[in-house]
């Protein structure tokens, strides 16, 4: 398993709206430090729903990037929806919370998944893409970062899955807090999840 790309994005204004995004990211092939807050040089402009350190870096896998080229019947580059790491041969959809992403310079964790907002609807010229990526659930994943250092294309990333019961990123897309029997919020809570989503079940 490798890093297939590395992508970044600078403030641009989404057509028609005042406000700035960092959803347009680009493939670099240069080395990207990354440290708890994320890529160094990759811009976060709106810290109440992105960024932070339970969201430093959002992942694909190649096999969900090759999965949205068929559903949209186009190919999809790295960086079109926004994630800033793509994983060669990796299916998101059999990523859980907990399970790690080590490379010989930094290690990550699997905190949570992604919540489709307008923002990508709009990036994607579809004002239903939302209800689309839902239906799909090919959601990627967010991880923090144990062990600061350098990224880039091409390194080995050797895949540490979580001891402890799976909790797995299509799950946690279709998660609705306050409909979570007992049993489930127990495995929920005993997995490293996100801050935000461990303070909604546990509320």
């Amino acid at each position: 398993m490798k890093i297939l790309a590395i992508c970044l994005g600078a403030p641009e204004r989404l057509p028609g709206r005042r406000m700035k995004t960092g959803i347009f990211k680009h493939a670099t092939r240069a080395g990207i430090l990354v440290d708890e807050n994320g890529l160094v040089g990759d811009a976060v402009c709106n810290g109440e729903h992105h960024g932070g350190q339970d969201q430093a870096v959002y992942g694909l896998g190649s096999v969900d990037l090759d999965g949205w080229s068929q559903e949209l019947g186009r190919p999809l580059t790295p960086g079109t929806l926004g994630e800033n790491l793509v994983v060669d041969g990796l299916d998101s959809r059999n990523v859980s919370v907990g399970d790690r992403f080590e490379t010989d310079d930094v290690l990550m964790e699997v905190t949570s998944t992604r919540t489709p907002c307008a923002t990508l609807s709009i990036r994607m010229e579809d004002r239903l893409f939302a209800k689309r990526f839902m239906a799909v659930s090919r959601p990627g994943f967010y991880c923090r970062v144990l062990k600061s250092g350098t990224l880039k294309a091409g390194d080995a990333v050797r895949y540490l899955p979580f001891a402890g019961e799976p909790v797995t990123m299509p799950e946690l897309l279709a998660l609705q807090p306050k409909r979570v029997n007992a049993q489930d919020r127990a495995r929920y809570l005993a997995s490293p999840l996100h801050a935000k989503l461990r303070a909604s079940l546990q509320g």
